[in-house]
């Protein structure tokens, strides 16, 4: 659910406004790379239930989003949640747990499953700190400084908890104090087109050694609208430095989301596109379809480590509040598609073979 904006002008509202929404989803899936579950053809169970709030009062507003997986895939968890302030209609301040802006946004994706950027904190991720926004005709830029990713435990040398929504870096280390920026100019009559740059920069607090390294990531963008087609094309280029213990890897660093770590190669390149069409129809509750191909290729800097692959095609079917997603998903050396979900993004497996997923998600939205 979608709140009217605040009013242009910062003058005071004098009635609190409060909308309430929601979605509840169930998913099935069969995958390649599981015999069992093949032979009884899939499965079919609960995917989410979460609830959306969004409130103003006096010009300053509140967006919180809490979702409920399962125990096996984190359970509870706040995806965002944040204070905001409209000093106009083209510039916004931002406090709480909010999007951290890099790259593509909202997503660098159609699917289900989102892109290859998703799976190593790339793509909508979300972290502690504050945000000033600044969305003109022709410029945008975003501004932000991250205190730490979303903190839940709060102890002397606590690590994260892995029950959230975005992938952080996990284990021994922890992100902290980290600066963004965004800028993306918008052009085209016929053809709307975005061209950005976005850079982020921050530390790396290792619990054992005490000592503070750091990471980076720098990403071009780019999208283009054409009557019902979009295009989306993205490269990246990050770089991990933690301060490890002694004889500890470097190589490798923890991520964790959904209950759940694995490992990353600390320094790769991500290169993502995708492309998509919106078809209108009346065929009684069904609206419209949107279908898509999404891919990505993660590119790791270590000479004997395997790179990764992804590639969604589906279709997205609108009827009414509920939104379909109907997915066949491949990857080769993916966590979340087959293989070895410890080290699929950091080592790999030569010689791994493709695994596919195929995949409905249907929600209603409320």
């Amino acid at each position: 659910m979608v709140i009217a904006a605040v009013s242009s002008t910062v003058s005071a509202q004098e009635n609190p406004k409060v909308t309430v929404g929601g979605a509840l989803r169930f998913n099935y899936n069969l995958s390649s790379w599981k015999p069992e579950q093949k032979s009884r053809g899939g499965d079919f169970g609960y995917d989410l239930f979460r609830i959306n709030a969004m409130a103003s009062y006096k010009g300053i507003y509140l967006n919180a989003e809490y979702r409920l997986y399962s125990d096996a895939f984190g359970g509870g968890m706040l995806k965002q949640g944040w204070f905001g302030y409209h000093f106009s209609e083209t510039n916004e301040l931002q406090l709480g747990l909010t999007q951290v802006p890099f790259g593509i946004q909202q997503y660098n994706s159609n699917n289900w499953f989102f892109n290859l950027s998703y799976y190593v904190g790339l793509e909508d991720d979300h972290d502690m700190g504050i945000k000033y926004i600044h969305m003109g005709e022709k410029m945008e830029y975003h501004l932000a400084f991250f205190k730490n990713a979303e903190e839940m435990r709060f102890g002397n040398d606590t690590e994260i908890s892995p029950s959230r929504y975005s992938y952080d870096i996990a284990g021994r280390n922890k992100e902290i104090n980290q600066f963004n920026g965004k800028l993306v100019y918008k052009f085209g009559n016929n053809v709307l087109q975005r061209i950005g740059i976005s850079g982020q920069y921050g530390s790396l607090y290792n619990l054992n050694t005490r000592e503070t390294g750091d990471h980076y990531g720098l990403a071009l963008h780019y999208e283009a609208t054409y009557k019902n087609w979009n295009l989306k094309a993205e490269a990246m280029n990050v770089s991990n430095n933690p301060e490890n213990a002694p004889g500890l890897p470097r190589e490798v660093i923890s991520m964790a989301a959904y209950g759940a770590a694995y490992e990353v190669a600390a320094d790769f390149n991500i290169y993502t596109m995708t492309l998509a069409q919106n078809v209108s129809v009346d065929w009684g509750p069904v609206s419209s379809f949107r279908f898509y191909n999404d891919i990505g290729y993660m590119q790791k800097k270590k000479d004997d480590f395997e790179d990764s692959v992804m590639n969604v095609t589906g279709v997205l079917v609108t009827a009414g509040n509920i939104y379909t997603y109907i997915d066949y998903a491949a990857g080769l050396n993916h966590s979340w598609l087959g293989g070895n979900y410890i080290d699929d993004f950091s080592r790999g497996t030569p010689g791994a073979n493709w695994e596919a997923r195929f995949n409905i998600n249907i929600g209603y939205y409320f």
